[in-house]
C-alpha cells in the first residue's frame, strides 16, 4: 500500500526496551516525530545505522523532534540491541505488528534462517529499513522507504531536512500530488 504525505498514519505501537509502551497515538513531538524501522538485531548494517542516529537524538531533540527505532523483533532481541550496540539516547520499541508496518508503507521481508554475516536468526517477518517523519496529529510528513536493507537514508542527511523544515515552520509536505 502506498502512503503519501498528510495520510493519517495507521496505530503504530510497540513496547519499549526497558520497559513501557510507545504509541504514536500518544507520541506529541513539539514539531515532528521520527520512525526509524530497523529489520532487527541480525542486521549488521542496522547496528551502524542506529548508532549512528543514537548519536544524533540530541540534535532531533533540541529541533523539537521526538525519535524512536522500531523493529519487529521481540523483547529479548531489543534488549540486547540497547545493551551490545550501547545505544544511550534512542528509545527502542519492538514486537512492532508487521501489518501496521505494512500499512505504513513499509516493505516486509520473510526471515532466511540464520545471516551468515551475524549469525543471528532472522525472525519469520520483518520491516526494510525506513524513516518516517510524523505531524504531532498522526500526518506522515515525509518519507524515506527502503526495499532493501543496503542504500538507506544518511541520518546526517535527515537531519539537515528536518532542520530546513522546521526553519520553515513545516511548510506542506511534497510527494502528495
Amino acid at each position: 500500500m502506498r502512503v503519501i504525505p498528510t495520510d493519517t498514519m495507521p496505530a503504530i505501537d510497540a513496547r519499549l526496551a526497558g520497559g513501557g509502551r510507545w504509541a504514536l497515538a500518544r507520541e506529541k513531538p513539539e514539531k515532528l516525530a521520527l520512525l526509524a524501522f530497523y529489520r532487527g538485531i541480525f542486521c549488521p548494517v542496522c547496528r551502524v545505522w542506529l548508532g549512528e542516529l543514537d548519536r544524533l537524538v540530541p540534535e532531533f531533540d533540541r529541533r523539537g523532534v521526538s525519535v524512536i527505532a522500531l523493529t519487529c523483533d521481540k523483547k529479548d532481541a531489543a534488549e540486547r540491541v540497547v545493551a551490545e550496540w550501547n545505544l544511550r539516547d534512542l528509545r527502542v520499541g519492538y514486537a512492532l505488528d508487521p501489518e501496521d508496518a505494512r500499512r505504513a508503507g513499509l516493505y516486509i521481508s520473510e526471515g532466511r534462517g540464520i545471516n551468515p554475516v551475524s549469525n543471528e536468526k532472522e525472525p519469520m517477518l520483518f520491516t526494510e529499513p525506513a524513516v518516517l517523519l510524523v505531524r504531532p496529529e498522526g500526518e506522515l510528513y515525509a518519507a524515506w522507504i527502503q526495499s532493501t536493507p543496503y542504500a538507506r537514508p544518511h541520518l546526517a542527511d535527515v537531519l539537515v531536512a528536518v532542520e530546513k523544515f522546521v526553519q520553515g515552520d513545516l511548510p506542506d509536505p511534497r510527494g502528495s500530488a
